[in-house]
């Protein structure tokens, strides 16, 4: 990352303020190189009966028998959504970045709290995967190849499926691998502030029960999991404790990648943009356990 963009991005802090998210998704609007005219999408098909239910799809012509990378977008369980209403390019430009360096790009929206409490986020990837598995083949995906990616809560949703093998649409979970950018895995040592009552109820005795740091440690499918630099405290706590707990289960350093320059936006905000560097360690490890 250039010096210039990490200092305003130190700049903005670490609080998630409606003007720092608005600052970073103005900081890296301005470096989207645009979207690939080459790259065909479809968008909001259905892979569920509720209207959130929706994924749009990105290809290159020829695209056969790619791997797949299916993004789960953040909003603190309560909001957000695969593309922006303000004219942003975010998150088309997770789709484009996929595709144009041949993999299927799929974006999803799913069910929000209060409405959709947990188990609601495992139980919507686990329904957009089936759909994949059944259908990527129509737009030239591999379903034997698929790749799991979130940020914020939608890093919790795909943690969520991967650890808790009782919503496994397949063994293994039927995926090749997930990709955790900024994830909570311990719900009961994190901040339970209101989005996140929103999502668990307001019992923290039940807490426990939808934590991921166990299944996680425990489950083959590989991980990549990332924390920023100037990420939320509370993210950062979350980052060192599963650090801890893996060493202490495994006897090695976990799969945790320090995002230098990065905040809590930024990493997804980067694809497809100049500042890429997120994309070329995402494109490392696919391409490390992506099977042929």
């Amino acid at each position: 990352m250039s010096p210039d963009l990490r200092e305003r991005i130190a700049a903005l802090g670490t609080e998630l303020s409606l003007p720092m998210m608005q600052a970073t998704q103005a900081l890296f609007a301005e470096r989207h190189g645009g979207f690939d005219p080459a790259v065909e999408v479809t968008q909001d098909v259905a892979y569920g009966a509720h209207p959130r239910h929706r994924i749009d799809l990105f290809r290159r012509p020829g695209a056969d028998r790619a791997p797949i990378l299916l993004y789960v977008h953040g909003g603190g369980f309560v909001q957000g959504d695969k593309r922006s209403p303000l004219g942003l390019p975010f998150y088309q430009n997770v789709g484009d970045f996929a595709a144009r360096h041949g993999l299927l790009g799929v974006t999803m929206t799913y069910r929000l709290a209060p409405d959709a409490r947990w188990p609601a986020g495992p139980e919507d990837v686990a329904a957009a995967i089936a759909w994949l598995r059944e259908n990527s083949a129509e737009y030239g995906g591999d379903p034997d190849r698929l790749f799991l990616a979130g940020s914020s809560a939608g890093a919790v949703h795909v943690a969520s499926y991967v650890a808790h093998s009782r919503f496994h649409v397949a063994p293994g979970g039927g995926v090749a691998g997930a990709i955790l950018l900024s994830c909570v895995f311990d719900c009961a040592s994190a901040d339970a502030n209101a989005f996140h009552r929103a999502y668990y109820g307001d019992d923290p005795a039940a807490y426990a029960e939808a934590s991921t740091r166990a299944g996680l440690i425990a489950s083959a499918v590989p991980l990549l999991a990332t924390v920023a630099e100037f990420d939320v405290a509370d993210f950062q706590h979350q980052a060192a404790q599963f650090v801890a707990e893996w060493h202490a289960a495994k006897g090695s350093f976990a799969p945790m990648l320090r995002l230098a320059g990065h905040n809590h936006l930024s990493p997804a905000l980067s694809l497809g943009s100049s500042e890429d560097a997120v994309g070329r360690a995402l494109l490392d490890f696919i391409a490390a356990h992506a099977r042929t």
